[in-house]
Order: structure tokens, then C-alpha cells, then sequence
């Protein structure tokens, strides 16, 4: 994999300050963002499709025009999500972003194009059911599986079917897979 982005490792990763010295306010999003590339554009599409002969989904798309130059492009799907970015003031959950991305691409023609996958926002079975109606082909389900395998490993995974009424939504074989991965896909 192609590594354009390089910088020295965050604080919070080096071991070399015995002293204690290191600032640890920063925490994981310090850290972590040590892995994004801002150089990443459009035109790494091409560079991606050059490389591999996989679908490509474009994750993380927060407007309708996004959307529409993914369609454009060829790209196989779109994830409406934001990242967890609810941290941020004012990001818009992906399924808040749904809504206006559906419309574009109904508006251009363009719906049928590329697979559209909604992550974020999604808490009860009343948001899966909305976000299908609204066009999604698949719901992403992190957040409540996550706590409840953190609290409750499997056992509590279950809980989140049964009290979310997942489990009339989705087959069971499908609530297996959220099982042994800990993150559910429901598919139309």
C-alpha cells in the first residue's frame, strides 16, 4: 500500500521519555489522526483503480456533491459517515447526510450507479427501517454492538437485537454475522 503522508510519531507513541514528560492531553485522536492523509484527493481514485481490481467505497461522505463525483467516477459505493466525528460541533450523522445524497442522485439519475451504505446515527430498528426507506442498501451498526461486546461480550449483542428489534428486521443468519464480527450489515 502506497504511504504518501509521512511525519514523526505522535508523543503518545513514543516510549522514550522515561521521565514522564510526554503531554497525554492530547490522548487518542492525537494519535490516531497520525494516520490520515491529508493529501488524499480525487485524483488517488485513478491511482487506486490502477493498482487493484477490487471495488472501491469511498467512506466518510458528508454532502451530495461528494456523492455525485463519486457516482461520476465509477466508484462501486459510498459510506455516508461521518467517523465517529459527532465529537466535532455540528457533523452531521450519516444518516442525517442520507437524505440529501439520496436526492442528488435521484435528481442526476445516478441512484442506481453506485451501492449507497449509511454508518452513523443508526440506534434503534426504527433507523435501519428509515434509512432503507430513504435508499440505503446497507446500515452500518457500530456504536450499541461496540458497547454492548465491551460490557456484555455476546451475550449483550443479543440484548441490542432483542431490545432494538433487530431480530424481526434482519435474518438470523445475518445476526450470527454480527456475532462473530461484532458489527451488523443489514442488507435490502
Amino acid at each position: 500500500m502506497r504511504v504518501k503522508f509521512t511525519q514523526e510519531t505522535a508523543d503518545e507513541q513514543r516510549d522514550e521519555d522515561s521521565q514522564g514528560n510526554v503531554d497525554r492531553n492530547q490522548g487518542a485522536a492525537r494519535a490516531i489522526s497520525q494516520f490520515i492523509d491529508p493529501g488524499l484527493s480525487w485524483k488517488d481514485i485513478d491511482w487506486l483503480r490502477s493498482v487493484t481490481k477490487l471495488p472501491l467505497v469511498l467512506k466518510g461522505v458528508q454532502s451530495a456533491e461528494d456523492a455525485i463525483m463519486a457516482a461520476e467516477r465509477g466508484l462501486e459505493g459510498i459510506v455516508c459517515s461521518n467517523h465517529g466525528g459527532r465529537q466535532l460541533d455540528t457533523a452531521r450523522s450519516g444518516i442525517e447526510v442520507l437524505v440529501e445524497v439520496m436526492a442528488a442522485l435521484r435528481a442526476r439519475g445516478l441512484q442506481d450507479a453506485m451501492e449507497v451504505y449509511v454508518d452513523g446515527g443508526i440506534r434503534r430498528g426504527s433507523d435501519v427501517i428509515k434509512a432503507l426507506a430513504l435508499g440505503a442498501k446497507a446500515v452500518g451498526i457500530g456504536r450499541p454492538t461496540l458497547y454492548a461486546m465491551a460490557g456484555y461480550g455476546a451475550k449483550g449483542v443479543e440484548h441490542v437485537f432483542q431490545v432494538s428489534q433487530l431480530g424481526r428486521l434482519v435474518p438470523y443468519s445475518t445476526v450470527v454475522l454480527c456475532l462473530e464480527t461484532y458489527m451488523l450489515v443489514v442488507v435490502r
